[in-house]
Formats: C-alpha cells, sequence, structure tokens
C-alpha cells in the first residue's frame, strides 16, 4: 500500500470516528432542550466556515474559476445542505433506529454511482465486502435493545425517505467531486464549500439563532457543542478531502460502518450499553467489510491485468 493511500485510509478512518463520537456528545446537547437540531446544524456549518476561512489566510491565496466556483456550490448542495439538512428533518420524523439501519446504505449507493459515473467494476469481492459491512452495522444497531415510539407528527414513511435521500447526496458527492477534489487546496474547497452551505441554511434558522437564550447552557454543552464544531465537522471535512483524494468512492463510502460501532463503544464505557456477543461479531463483521473492498481490484488494477494478459 503506498504512503499517499495509507494517509487515505486513516483519514477516513478519523473522520468516521469523531463522526461516531458526534452522536452521544451532540446527544448531551439535544438533553438539555436549549438548542434545537436546526440550530446545532446551522452552527456546524457556521463555525466550521469561520475556521476554514481563518485557517485559509495562512496559506497562499488561490484563485478559482467561475466555473468551478459553481461546481463547488453544488458540492456543497450534495455534502453538506442536502445532507445534513435531510438527516435532521428526516430523523425528527422516524424513528432512531430506522434512521441508524437506512444510513448503512450509504456505501451502496456509492458502489453503485461509482460504477455508473466512473467505471468502477463491481467485484463479488467488493459485493460481499459492503454485505458483510452492512450486517455488522446493522446487527449491532438491532441488538442495541432500542424501540420505536411514535410521537405527534411523525411521518416515518417520509422521514425516512428523507434519511435515504440524505445517504444518496453524500454517495453522489464522494462520486461526482473524487477528480474535482485534486484541483484546489483541501482549504480552499472547504472555505467554499461551507460559506454557500452557510448561506443557504441561514433563512431555515436565523429566528431561531436569534431567539436562543445562549446563557442557560452549561459547561458540558458548550464543550459539547465546541466538539460538534470542531472535531466533527472542521477536522472531519478536511479528513474526508484527504481521503477522497486517494481512495475510490467505494472504499471511502465504506469507512461509514465505523460511525455505529464507535457511538456503540462510547455508550458502553459511559455506562449506557454493554458488550455481549453479537457486538463482537459485528465488530469482525464490519472490518472485514473493510478489508474485503479495500482489496478488491480498482478499473485500473483490472485494466493492466487485462493487458498484461494479452502481452
Amino acid at each position: 500500500m503506498e504512503k499517499s493511500e495509507l494517509k487515505g485510509h486513516a483519514s477516513m478512518l478519523g473522520a468516521n470516528i469523531m463522526w461516531g463520537l458526534m452522536s452521544p456528545v451532540a446527544k448531551v446537547v439535544m438533553m438539555g432542550g436549549a438548542v434545537t437540531p436546526l440550530i446545532v446544524t446551522d452552527l456546524r456549518i457556521g463555525g466550521a466556515m469561520i475556521l476554514f476561512w481563518i485557517a485559509s489566510f495562512f496559506q497562499k491565496p488561490e484563485h478559482v474559476s467561475s466555473k468551478d466556483m459553481a461546481r463547488l456550490f453544488v458540492a456543497s448542495l450534495l455534502a453538506i445542505v442536502f445532507n445534513q439538512g435531510s438527516f435532521i428533518f428526516g430523523v425528527g420524523m422516524t424513528s432512531p433506529v430506522d434512521a441508524s439501519i437506512i444510513t448503512t446504505s450509504m456505501p451502496l449507493w456509492a458502489m453503485l454511482l461509482a460504477a455508473i459515473y466512473l467505471k468502477e467494476p463491481i467485484t463479488g469481492k467488493k459485493v460481499l465486502g459492503i454485505a458483510a459491512g452492512a450486517s455488522g452495522a446493522l446487527l449491532l444497531i438491532l441488538s442495541s435493545g432500542q424501540t420505536s415510539v411514535v410521537h405527534e407528527g411523525d411521518n416515518h414513511i417520509l422521514g425516512d425517505i428523507l434519511v435515504l435521500f440524505a445517504q444518496f447526496s453524500y454517495a453522489c458527492y464522494l462520486v461526482f467531486f473524487k477528480n474535482f477534489a485534486a484541483r484546489y487546496s483541501l482549504l480552499t474547497i472547504m472555505k467554499w464549500m461551507f460559506t454557500y452551505a452557510f448561506i443557504c441554511a441561514l433563512p431555515f434558522s436565523y429566528s431561531g439563532l436569534v431567539e436562543t437564550n445562549w446563557a442557560v447552557l452549561t459547561s458540558s454543552e458548550i464543550v459539547s457543542l465546541a466538539y460538534i464544531v470542531v472535531g466533527g465537522t472542521f477536522l472531519c471535512y478536511l479528513f474526508v478531502v484527504i481521503g477522497q483524494k486517494t481512495l475510490r468512492p467505494t472504499v471511502a463510502g465504506m469507512y461509514n460502518y465505523v460511525q455505529p460501532l464507535v457511538a456503540t463503544i462510547v455508550a458502553i464505557l459511559w455506562g449506557l450499553d454493554s458488550f455481549n456477543f453479537l457486538k463482537i461479531c459485528s465488530v469482525i463483521l464490519i472490518f472485514g467489510g473493510v478489508y474485503l473492498v479495500t482489496t478488491s481490484k480498482s478499473r485500473a488494477e483490472l485494466s493492466r491485468k487485462e493487458l498484461a494478459a494479452d502481452q
């Protein structure tokens, strides 16, 4: 494995570990009731935007063509606005278990889109790896013992569709903008993507931001929000672009299965869950699936093999 590829794997693993940790951390904020999910989402986008712009001042300025600025706007819609917005509203209408199960569809979308758009082969090893990872994630979620409670205003069908669309949207970003990510620096790409996303999200959350009583936030809630902005957003999206530059979309998408694993481990450490045989099986299936997809042949490798056979 080349050094750049190893860097990509480490980046995607790190991003998804932090995203997995963000679920229980965000719960600390939500339990207080001082801020809504929409406000947390806007804080993530706005806070990360500010951090990316500050960081960009320490690098050589890059000129982005008007055509690429338009592409960055589309990228921000797919990776941030549609992904985070659809997920937040979807979770609000469906059960957490349903939402968690649907998030396992993202690597499948990435594989199908990569096959159509990038002509990446759908190999048996790749399909087996995705199936193993999905089985491990589903086993982990379903063994949590959560039950679905119906609340007034719930619409499970629409909520499930929105969560599914969030996964499809992010898979589109990984596939369609893989080659584009190599044109500019990480900070240039991210500062414009988050600026566009903040402009799109602000009209929906402005009144909530103004009306929120920030003075009632506890120290643990403030620390949790800081982690969500700095770790769960700023650093994660930097790591994703690094992974996107060096890894195939299907391989990058497979690391999505690490998130429920991390969330479960944190819940166990915090005394909210317990470790059992099913969870051990889940760990084996998830990382076994990641290994299978990672070691599957790419289009370039298969082409080289066919060329060598012809010679």
